[in-house]
């Protein structure tokens, strides 16, 4: 036994322990004296590695496809579309080649705002997943479009962060609700965005796949955080108990032992059994990096840029941005990644971390910071493009900013941004095409027209407005008496107001301006039968009686005009002589012998001498009433008239029309004055499309003017569009228009506004914008509040809420009151406006000079006396 013991011990000592022993102690001494050899060959392979993996994400990023998605205006998108959204996100990251390192493995989401849109929503990712992500799963309601690159202007001043989740590791973010929109504070963040300053905010979000294995190194990390705040606690309650119990060997125990007269009392120590530590809930430990939560976890990195001309615009623009994310705040929250030493901070604008964040905006290359996990219900605000449930703010882009005196531009109202101020906005004038305004009497309905006729008219433009009450032409005198307007405007006035009132002329049938005649025949007929309620079941002999008549008295006036004698024509009110003067009527047909067809003069010659002796009477008390008006004589009993409004339209001239009242002679003046304009605006086919210039016709008081020509009035909606006429309508009451008004004005309107009413009339118009705003919010408006939807660029912008232009505030600097006198005789005298004793004195004279041209060009041979049972 002692023998062996030597042998043992020599093996244990140059056996292949201590050689072993001894190589480690030799390669340890050896590392530590070359450490900083060791130290930079580590350095250079991470740099190289990092080389070789940013050279291939950069590779995998530079084949990208982008998408760019549009809301349409009730999009309403469920959870579950929003969440398969995201899980379609997901999965379209990991489209990348195999060799693509993790950071160029992510799909990203741009929110965009650089003042051509509110907010603009794009989706870019590997160039592999453009066919996945093609798949539109929100329907119809959302288009996706393929997106160009974005090329930005260079700004002077750049403000950058980045986003990291505080609070709880594994804390979700609050559940954010989509009514409202939970995008409304990005929105409203970027709301006063000015596009001439250069600013410019936009938020990237990279969601990116995580791996399995990170996963769980995730969790296992959380978990054994878990355990260890669960032994600190143990341990934290352990030293309190023991500093209990501790406290009867302190010398303060003694003394009271002492002083108590009762030596050795409770010096017995106790048994302390420290506690245990609590039970750690898996749970609750992970929260929502759950295993039941897989496929819904992905990491996401929030990257800001915020851009300006001005750098207190850019950093003030990252602030409210950052406060528009708390939203989504609750145990975890989206907080500036970084750290702060007094007035510094460490970010991401830092010069360490600029150069990384840089390639990463640039590249889409993500790289989140440890905590950001989510599950893809915390991101639903975030995976969709604005709803409908989010107020739009108004931009220069979408609605142009109001400038007098621009022909382009169509004045519409103030628009109040939410950050508070107000801009004047308009439409472009050659897409408003037609305008719809409805309201309770005094809502700011003919205010809103006027300041719009008056910003027309300081553009050059021409314009017609027609006022039965004739409240609005001094209301809008001291805005349009400037020198250079005044040539441009005329007044026809026939409410014969004053001791010595002047009026204008007008001859319906007159041809002195070279019209087809069967236009002007069909126009007057119109004009008669819809004023009366004729139509061919009802009153044929009526329309045929008319026809016939005008055919006769338009052919004599071209005559007239041919030999040059337009002083001679007849007016409306010779019917009479036609129908009950034989003599008179035998030389009309003889003059008009070459102007009428055979049919006409066969009727005149076999048929009418077979009419009743009353036959005649429904065709002329209308002519005895408007003659016995001594206004509507005057106007309307000139041979020559001066108002000609297809004149008007090619000259750019402003005619302010004041029919009267509603009583039947006015529904007849007023049904032929809207039947001539519609044949004078038909007429302008003879004009290349480009030669037509714009003009404008303001309706107030549709319920009047409607009520005598309904079918007219349908038709101009129908039809002026394309001969460059606009047509702007005012109405209490969208009930009380006729039927064919009513659908052509909604079906056609290019701008549909109204002010508070009762909730019944505001009703058919909120049912056009589906219910939003409802018609109780409408009714409630304040005076010259108007909600309104417009077009623009061919989309309808709207319904917003606009303010009213009030002409004394909005045209302060055009107002020329001393002046109102000039513009009132200079609007006259353009009318070529007479005392109304002088015109109805060269009316009713008219009749001999039509007699004695008729005698004078008749052949005599054709003078044939066509007499009727009762002459």
């Amino acid at each position: 036994m002692d023998a062996a013991t030597p042998t043992l011990t020599g093996i244990l000592a140059t056996g292949p322990v201590v050689g072993l022993l001894t190589h480690l102690f030799t390669t340890a001494h050896w590392l530590g004296a070359h450490l900083f050899f060791l130290a930079a060959a580590v350095a250079v392979a991470a740099v190289a590695g990092e080389v070789v993996v940013r050279r291939l994400a950069a590779r995998a990023s530079s084949q990208r496809m982008a998408l760019e998605l549009v809301a349409a205006r009730h999009f309403e998108p469920s959870m579950e579309e929003i969440f398969r959204h995201g899980l379609q996100l997901a999965r379209a990251s990991a489209a990348v080649p195999w060799w693509a390192p993790r950071r160029a493995r992510t799909v990203q989401v741009r929110l965009r705002a650089d003042g051509t849109a509110p907010l603009r929503y794009r989706i870019e990712g590997p160039a592999g997943s453009e066919r996945l992500l093609s798949i539109n799963p929100f329907g119809p309601d959302v288009t996706a479009t393929k997106a160009q690159p974005i090329t930005d202007k260079p700004r002077k001043h750049t403000v950058r962060a980045e986003f990291v989740l505080r609070g709880r590791p594994a804390a979700p973010l609050r559940e954010v609700p989509l009514e409202p929109d939970p995008l409304q504070p990005l929105v409203d963040a970027v709301s006063d965005l000015n596009a001439e300053l250069g600013d410019l905010a936009e938020i990237h979000v990279d969601i990116q796949q995580a791996p399995r294995w990170a996963l769980r190194l995730r969790r296992r990390q959380l978990l054994a955080a878990a355990h260890q705040a669960a032994r600190v606690d143990a341990h934290r309650s352990s030293r309190w108990l023991r500093q209990g119990t501790d406290r009867r060997d302190s010398v303060l125990a003694h003394l009271q032992d002492q002083l108590g007269g009762t030596p050795g009392a409770g010096s017995s120590r106790r048994l302390l059994v420290p506690p245990a530590p609590r039970r750690v809930d898996e749970t609750e430990a992970l929260g929502k990096l759950t295993d039941d939560a897989d496929d819904q976890l992905v990491r996401v990195q929030l990257l800001v840029v915020c851009r300006a001309d001005k750098d207190v615009r850019a950093t003030a623009r990252l602030a409210q941005v950052q406060a528009a994310l708390d939203v989504f705040g609750g145990r975890s929250r989206w907080a500036l990644r970084g750290w702060r030493l007094g007035p510094w901070r460490v970010g991401a604008d830092h010069w360490l971390h600029r150069s990384s964040f840089e390639r990463r905006w640039d590249l889409g290359h993500c790289r989140p910071p440890r905590p950001n996990w989510v599950r893809m219900g915390e991101l639903t605000g975030l995976l969709k493009p604005p709803t409908m449930h989010c107020r739009l703010p108004l931009l220069a882009a979408d609605l142009p900013t109001f400038v007098l005196g621009d022909p382009q531009l169509l004045l519409q109202g103030s628009y109040r941004h939410p950050e508070g101020h107000q801009r004047l906005v308009a439409t472009h004038a050659d897409e408003t095409f037609f305008e719809v305004s409805v309201g309770k009497a005094g809502g700011g309905k003919t205010e809103r027209a006027l300041a719009q006729a008056i910003g027309w008219a300081h553009a050059g433009g021409g314009l017609m407005f027609v006022d039965p009450h004739r409240d609005s032409w001094p209301r809008a005198m001291p805005f349009l008496a400037h020198d250079d307007l005044m040539d441009r405007i005329m007044l026809v006035d026939l409410n014969g107001l004053g001791p010595s009132p002047r009026v204008s002329s007008w001859n319906p049938i007159g041809m002195q301006h070279g019209q087809a005649p069967h236009e002007v025949v069909e126009a007057v007929t119109d004009a008669y039968a819809s004023a009366l309620g004729w139509d061919d079941a009802t009153a044929p002999r009526a329309i045929t009686i008319v026809t016939a008549a005008l055919a006769v008295l338009v052919a004599v006036n071209a005559a007239a005009c041919r030999a040059g004698r337009p002083e001679h024509q007849a007016t409306l009110f010779h019917m009479r002589a036609l129908a009950t003067d034989p003599g008179f009527r035998a030389a009309a047909l003889a003059v008009a012998e070459d102007g009428i067809d055979e049919e006409t003069r066969s009727w005149w010659r076999a048929v009418f001498p077979t009419l009743s002796p009353d036959a005649c009477a429904v065709v002329l008390n209308p002519m005895a009433r408007l003659a016995a008006n001594p206004v509507t004589r005057a106007f309307l009993g000139q041979p020559v008239g001066v108002y000609d409004i297809r004149t008007a339209m090619d000259s750019r001239r402003i005619v302010w029309v004041c029919p009267g009242g509603g009583g039947p002679t006015d529904r007849l003046l007023t049904a032929l004055l809207a039947r001539d304009l519609l044949r004078a605006v038909r007429s302008r086919r003879d004009l290349p499309e480009d030669q037509r210039l714009p003009f404008r016709t303001y309706f107030d008081e549709l319920i009047t003017l409607t009520g005598t020509a309904p079918q007219t009035i349908a038709a101009m909606l129908e039809d002026f569009r394309k001969y460059r006429v606009h047509v702007h309508g005012m109405t209490q009451l969208l009930a009380r228009l006729p039927a064919p008004v009513r659908l052509s004005l909604m079906q056609n309107a290019s701008t549909l506004a109204t002010t508070a009413g009762s909730t019944s009339a505001i009703e058919p118009v909120t049912a056009e914008w589906g219910g939003n705003p409802s018609p109780e919010r409408v009714a409630t408006m304040e005076r010259f509040s108007h909600y309104m939807s417009m077009t623009v660029r061919g989309q309808r912008i709207g319904p917003v809420k606009i303010r009213g232009p009030h002409l004394d505030t909005l045209f302060d600097a055009q107002a020329r009151p001393t002046k109102v006198p000039d513009l009132q005789r200079a609007a006259l005298t353009n009318a070529n406006a007479l005392p109304l004793t002088d015109l109805t004195e060269h009316a009713t004279s008219q009749l001999e000079r039509v007699t004695a041209f008729l005698t004078e060009h008749a052949p005599a041979a054709s003078r044939v006396r066509l007499t009727k049972g009762y002459e």
